[in-house]
């Protein structure tokens, strides 16, 4: 039977009342905010909705090219050519030339900072599968969808204008996500504020960033503009332990790209708070165990539970915990046994499976005598069951026995409640 346990925690949650947090209103034309460390999303505007990404797609190359690093297929100091149609790019560029030959690490800043176009296919072409910027886009296609970027598609590796090349924000705060999991080595240079390169292109040596100089913990990763596109930034900052990821897309100009981020950041930050409601290992609630030589194992979570919410507090969080039981013995401490679900009525529901704290093993040949006969009593007491409804297909047909337990539910009566110790009679809250 699924049993609606009210966990020991209940308490806590039953504090964090008072108002709501304001939604943001944002201008832009799609919008993502996610809460990094919770996996909370704070705000999704058209979130799913394929747009031409412009420059922000460059994330997906630099991605590549970590990837590259990491395994070895290139190195920081190595040297690559810059070919006709690497230097055929306008936009933003770093005034390459087929005479140089740029050290790889060059070519990551002129992308980050400067946002080169020819720089990124100068990698795109070294990394390509046939060589060509359109192969290394299928390419970034194909490796997008093994990351999870389902509404992404690429026919060039730099974002120019070009039909068929989408990105939606969901899948550019995962990708941004990726970069900052993944790459924790290369991830600062999205922080750098300002590159030179060989002084060759004096007026293009700044990072686009508006957030970077404001002291408010922004440390990447990248703006982008066409005319097709408008105004956007994929952006990141972190205060203390939180980090938060953002990206907006389809504004209007600098200055309402700029206000527009630092206004989603300090609300993000000001309106949210982490609080952690239980400890790894630490119970929850208890569940009932058949044929053990405990009557009970402890619910816990596998990791320290923490959640997002309203800093002024929200609408009481309630919080319960579905499992199917009693549990058959034996039971191995960190088996998966049941999932904690937390309501919050402005933020999404929080799921989180739930492990037995200890080990219980088998009972002997006493302990299985005695559940079997308090089995049987019970059902003795609770009398036959009820003859099935006719289903008109011939009289005389015999009575359907009740199907088996699972192996991990031991049999039990359909309609009696679990109690949770200490915290009452069993509820759905």
């Amino acid at each position: 039977m699924t049993y609606l346990v009210r966990p020991l925690l209940a308490a806590a949650l039953l504090c964090l009342s008072a108002l709501s947090a304001v939604a943001f209103d944002t201008q832009a034309r799609a919008a993502y905010v996610l809460d990094q460390g919770t996996g909370t999303v704070l705000l999704a505007k058209n979130a799913d909705e394929p747009l031409p990404p412009a420059s922000m797609s460059k994330l997906m190359t630099l991605y590549v090219a970590f990837e590259a690093l990491r395994d070895g297929r290139l190195t920081l100091d190595e040297r690559l050519p810059v070919s006709e149609h690497a230097m055929s790019y306008k936009g933003s560029t770093m005034f390459l030339n087929t005479q140089d030959r740029v050290r790889v690490e060059d070519l990551l800043r002129g992308v980050i900072v400067m946002s080169g176009n020819d720089a990124c296919v100068v990698l795109a072409e070294a990394l390509s599968p046939d060589g060509s910027e359109a192969g290394f886009a299928r390419f970034l296609t194909q490796r997008g969808k093994q990351l999870g970027l389902t509404h992404s598609n690429f026919t060039n590796s730099n974002g120019w204008p070009q039909a068929g090349h989408r990105m939606s924000v969901r899948d550019l705060a995962v990708l941004a996500d990726r970069l900052i999991s993944d790459f924790p080595e290369f991830y600062p240079l999205f922080a750098e504020s300002e590159f030179e390169f060989d002084g060759r292109a004096p007026s293009n040596t700044r990072n686009r960033n508006p957030l970077l100089r404001l002291g408010i913990g922004a440390d990447g990763l990248k703006t982008g503009h066409t005319q097709e596109a408008g105004y956007g930034l994929v952006g990141s900052a972190k205060q203390g332990d939180r980090r938060i990821i953002f990206v907006i897309s389809g504004l209007e100009g600098e200055t309402q790209r700029a206000k527009e981020a630092e206004s989603i950041v300090n609300w993000a930050f000001r309106q949210f708070d982490e609080k952690t409601l239980a400890r790894a290992g630490e119970a929850v609630t208890q569940a009932p165990v058949w044929r053990g030589a405990q009557s009970q194992v402890g619910l816990a979570p596998a990791q320290d539970l923490t959640i997002l919410v309203p800093s002024l507090g929200g609408e009481t969080l309630s919080a319960e915990v579905r499992y199917s039981g009693p549990f058959n013995a034996p039971i191995a401490k960190g088996e998966e046994l049941a999932e904690l679900v937390i309501a919050r009525s402005e933020l999404p529901e929080v799921r989180v499976p739930l492990v037995a704290d200890r080990s219980v093993p088998a009972g002997g040949f006493t302990v299985r005598l005695r559940s079997a006969a308090e089995h049987l009593l019970h059902r003795f007491a609770s009398g036959p069951a009820p003859a099935p409804a006719p289903t008109g297909e011939g009289d005389g047909e015999a009575e359907k026995s009740a199907p088996a337990p699972t192996p991990r539910a031991a049999e039990a009566d359909a309609e009696q409640p679990a109690e949770a110790p200490d915290s009452g009679a069993a509820a759905e809250n």
